[in-house]
């Protein structure tokens, strides 16, 4: 069972690792709104990236949905940018779900991280079949013009309950210190 507390800190963290990952820039808008259903606004060449976090009380699956068309292309690849698009666009999932992983150790200490990989959004009817006990999915448009979706989706194998703090100010990353 997954309390409302726990569904609340799940989702606030996504929002978070969303809005610091996914844009390119600091200064890049990203709008996340939530969505009826997971397969919401789909085509047929909608693709999904999947990651996944799993602890000993529960998986979470990161779905980001995406259309690989000129806006998207254009957004992830800049002029210079050599590298496929996917391998860019996974790059970026990565960090997203590495952003929710760093949160989540704060409460759950013996966490693992999957590699991304791509399937069809036609895999999302299935999650049901998973027996979640939070789905929840988002539409996020980056720029205004950006139009992605993500879903995430927790299976808990115990009881959890927790209240992330999600309040805290951004660490960066990568960067390096001179005293």
């Amino acid at each position: 069972m997954i309390t409302g507390n726990a569904k609340d800190s799940f989702e606030r963290i996504f929002c978070k690792a969303a809005k610091a990952r996914l844009p390119l820039d600091s200064g890049d808008t990203c709008e996340i709104a939530p969505l009826v259903e997971a397969g919401a606004g789909a085509t047929k060449d909608t693709q999904v990236v999947v990651l996944t976090i799993s602890s000993i009380v529960f998986r979470l699956l990161l779905i980001l949905h995406f259309d690989e068309n000129d806006s998207t292309r254009g957004y992830y690849l800049k002029e210079d940018d050599e590298r496929p698009f996917q391998e860019a666009f996974l790059e970026i999932c990565n960090l997203c779900c590495g952003a929710m992983n760093q949160e989540l150790l704060h409460y759950f200490p013996d966490l693992g991280m999957s590699t991304p990989y791509v399937l069809s959004a036609r895999c999302l009817d299935h999650l049901l079949e998973l027996k979640p006990g939070l789905q929840s999915s988002y539409s996020i448009t980056l720029n205004g013009s950006v139009r992605l979706a993500a879903t995430i989706c927790v299976c808990a194998n115990a009881s959890i309950d927790f209240v992330a703090d999600t309040s805290a100010i951004e660490e960066t990353s990568g960067e390096l210190e001179l005293f």
